[in-house]
């Protein structure tokens, strides 16, 4: 009977992670925009598409936490759908000797663009407003504890909060109002 006990976990078990595994998208083709490199056309995109800004994920290759980011977020469609209707978004690797465009369509690379805006560890998102400037208070260090967390983020920037107060406040709030 124990026995029959463990297959049975052991079959619901599988079952739970196909259930998820299904839920899960490359976030390279659903949450990424394909882009050239040349990120002054990408905020004409942005305002074309009626975007509140470009989300920069500064990254590199090694980096852990931007791996559970990409595997555990970003490749969730809620959090892909949400980002999509908002924002337009890429990728940087802040090693990265790939030649791109900057906001003011000056050639760098990426790596060079990436210790302009002073990213040291990561992953780094950093909002930008749709003219190239950083938006206030709108970069975040580090993994997200999870989707709902990064969601949260992405509400913060689109719905203007980020002007009033610090995201941990808001955070702090949006709990206490659950």
């Amino acid at each position: 009977m124990r026995i029959m006990r463990v297959y049975i976990g052991i079959l619901l078990l599988a079952l739970g992670t196909g259930a998820s595994a299904a839920e899960w998208r490359d976030p390279n083709t659903h949450f990424f925009s394909q882009s050239f490199g040349d990120l002054s056309e990408e905020l004409q995109n942005a305002s074309a598409g009626g975007k509140k800004a470009v989300l920069i994920m500064f990254e590199m290759d090694e980096c852990p936490f931007c791996h559970r980011m990409r595997q555990t977020v970003l490749s969730r469609p809620d959090v892909q759908a949400y980002f999509k209707e908002h924002f337009l978004m890429l990728h940087i690797d802040i090693e990265g000797d790939v030649e791109i465009t900057d906001f003011q369509g000056q050639a760098t690379t990426m790596k060079t663009f990436a210790a302009l805006h002073r990213v040291r560890a990561t992953p780094v998102f950093q909002f930008f407003d749709l003219e190239g400037k950083p938006v206030q208070r709108g970069r975040y260090t580090g993994a997200t504890r999870d989707a709902e967390e990064f969601i949260l983020l992405g509400r913060y920037i689109a719905e203007g909060i980020n002007e009033r107060e610090a995201f941990t406040r808001y955070k702090r709030e949006q709990k206490n109002n659950n």
